[in-house]
């Protein structure tokens, strides 16, 4: 395992660790009450456009399952499986599936580790906010998905725009609230290491172990996907922001996130 997903994976599990009280806390409500719950209004209409009854499902990234296990109810799927670094989310997400009664099941394993136990087993995949950026080689990252897509298979991603790279947000030395659309960063790729933890999954500051995160042009994202066997099927492209980082700037007319779907030939 390379040493920077090694570090991830345990930054993420001191996350975990250190989660709020509160986080998680409404997934048997949600997923049991509301159609669709923990995707966005524009995420939503696209899933329903996409044959998932019957079918099986993969996440990569997949967090504490929420996600998943939403699409599999609300899109009567026969199974969803979602691969994530951390084995204490991991072991969450299957306590929920199983509570919910849902036919779910989650893998704590590195992603580019994914051998061929997987292999054409998805007739749809997602990605959803904060997979990509995990990953220094996209070509490589889609090459795992692709193996894991049946022929045909349908792929919808909705994550931040490319765009955002270029942006600071509030708390960093060159953020200017008199300036939020101005643009302190390389568009193209770069890596980037933190040790500032994650606010938005424990609602408090503190020194974590050291994340490592790596930004993509969309040139980036999609030549990887084209150069894995899949076509590009639809992009939209939003003013608001799905990642809590920019929200500041929703309705600013500058690209804040994307919906991009493709097929695997």
């Amino acid at each position: 395992m390379e040493n920077y997903i090694k570090g991830n994976k345990e930054a993420w599990e001191e996350a975990f660790d250190k989660r709020d009280a509160l986080w998680g806390a409404d997934i048997t409500e949600r997923i049991n009450n509301e159609d669709y719950p923990f995707f966005n209004e524009d995420t939503k209409n696209v899933l329903k456009t996409i044959d998932t009854e019957g079918k099986v499902i993969g996440q990569f990234c997949c967090n504490n399952g929420r996600e998943l296990m939403s699409l599999v109810k609300c899109g009567k799927a026969k199974k969803g499986i979602g691969f994530d670094i951390a084995e204490n989310q991991v072991a969450f997400a299957n306590e929920k599936a199983k509570e919910l009664n849902l036919p779910c099941e989650f893998v704590a394993i590195n992603i580019y580790d994914i051998d061929d136990t997987y292999k054409e087993v998805f007739d749809v995949v997602i990605i959803t906010i904060g997979a990509l950026c995990w990953f220094d080689d996209l070509d490589k990252f889609f090459g795992i998905i692709s193996k894991c897509m049946k022929p045909g298979a349908e792929i919808i991603i909705n994550e931040q725009h490319p765009c955002t790279n270029m942006l600071a947000s509030e708390g960093e030395e060159v953020y200017s609230a008199d300036h939020k659309k101005e643009c302190h960063y390389s568009y193209f790729e770069h890596e980037w290491k933190g040790n500032g933890g994650m606010y938005y999954m424990t609602q408090k500051c503190y020194e974590s172990k050291t994340f490592t995160d790596y930004s993509h042009s969309m040139s980036q994202i999609i030549q990887g996907m084209c150069n894995n066997g899949m076509v590009i099927t639809g992009l939209k492209e939003f003013d608001y922001d799905i990642g809590a980082g920019f929200s500041s700037i929703d309705g600013c007319e500058y690209p804040l996130s994307m919906i991009l779907q493709g097929k695997k030939l």
